[in-house]
């Protein structure tokens, strides 16, 4: 028994749980004395303590007794201080250290696709960055045609030699993080909580491939805060990688006389974003990006009744479109179907479109907008309101 490994590990286990010496003294059976000597490294715990203890933490207990890695080269910013975050590391460190046995094991080692080489591509200058112009490049490096979406991103990302973790971390305030070469990466952990959206899983794994590109010098356990540019900056590359310019500009265009909520929706479904992505590319484009915001949680309101909170996805993905292998069997939902669509998948709007031009080039009222749509004037204004993005 490694006395060192065993006080390290009890002190990470139960602050992680937010139990205190007593607490988990009072449960194990032990004095809060003995227990605090057994932490401390100060005796030798017996077997029968050990496994006590394990069964309170829900742990095997070798979990006790084994030393952990200490990663260096990792990403891991949150918007709030974690009381599990020693506990993650460890559990990402263990994974990557079982992963790389059983490649060395099995002679089965994916060489990451060119990741160093972008990651450490000149930029257009020393102090500015490019993650749209990455975000293609990287697009092209895994094979992905320009006007191809996304449908298997953990498939994509494994096949191209980059790790993919996905634990499940009662946290709203943590969504991911990644680890650099030097730690047994690349390698992207994705926080799968089921109160977290599927697609806020897919944006976080091209968000963290966004940091391993372009933030490798970042990478440093020891730094905790988030820093505001360079996460826009891979909000940026995430947003392009999983929308490439041309194939959105088109899709977008395409639903131009779909009411504003509609019309984000239907984008969503087919990048399989969020409609936060899809919110925030356009008011990327915008000169008033607050005023895209503001219109959209509008409509949404007047469309449904409702305010839209932040943390809700509506039409959301399932979980097997994150996690699930490709090969895997469908599962039966509605009418046997293996994927149960949704009504933003079907949405007719080459009429919409017709009488969106009509009424910007003025050829027609919008009373006969009315007509043509069969519904009334108050609806039309409405709908006229909200194209104005």
């Amino acid at each position: 028994m490694d006395p060192s490994a065993l006080s390290v590990n009890l002190r990470r286990l139960r602050t992680a749980r937010k139990l205190s010496q007593s607490e988990l003294a009072e449960r194990a059976g032990l004095s809060r004395e003995g227990y605090r000597r057994i932490e401390e490294g100060l005796v030798e715990a017996r077997i029968d303590s050990l496994m006590q203890i394990a069964s309170i933490l829900e742990i095997r207990v070798e979990e006790l007794l084994v030393p952990v890695r200490h990663l260096k080269a990792v990403r891991f910013r949150a918007l709030k201080r974690m009381t599990s975050r020693e506990d993650l590391l460890a559990s990402v460190a263990r994974w990557l250290d079982n992963y790389s046995e059983l490649e060395e094991l099995l002679g089965d080692h994916v060489a990451a696709f060119k990741l160093n080489e972008l990651a450490n591509k000149p930029r257009r200058s020393p102090s500015k960055a490019d993650p749209k112009g990455l975000a293609g490049e990287a697009r092209q490096q895994l094979g992905l045609m320009p006007d191809a979406t996304i449908r298997d991103l953990c498939g994509l990302l494994e096949h191209a030699g980059v790790k993919i973790f996905t634990p499940e971390v009662a946290s709203e305030g943590f969504f991911g993080l990644s680890v650099g070469d030097a730690d047994g990466g690349p390698a992207i952990v994705v926080n799968c909580w089921e109160r977290i959206s599927v697609e806020r899983w897919i944006f976080t794994a091209a968000h963290e491939l966004g940091h391993l590109l372009l933030h490798l010098n970042a990478y440093d356990v020891a730094m905790a805060e988030e820093e505001p540019e360079q996460e826009n900056e891979a909000n940026l590359f995430a947003s392009h990688f999983l929308m490439p310019d041309e194939l959105f500009k088109k899709e977008w265009e395409e639903a131009r006389g779909l009411e504003l909520v509609q019309r984000v929706f239907k984008i969503k479904r087919i990048f399989r974003v969020s409609w936060k992505t899809v919110v925030y590319r356009i008011a990327e484009q915008s000169l008033d990006p607050g005023k895209v915001w503001a219109q959209f949680y509008s409509s949404y309101k007047r469309t449904t009744g409702k305010s839209l909170r932040a943390i809700e996805e509506p039409d959301g993905l399932t979980a097997d479109a994150f996690l699930a292998p490709a090969n895997a069997a469908p599962v039966a939902r509605v009418a046997d179907e293996p994927e149960r669509l949704l009504p933003s998948d079907f949405v007719e709007d080459r009429l919409l479109g017709l009488v969106r031009t009509a009424v910007d080039q003025g050829a027609i009222s919008l009373g006969r907008a009315a007509e043509i749509l069969d519904t009334d004037l108050k609806s039309m204004r409405r709908l006229a309101a909200s194209w104005m993005v």
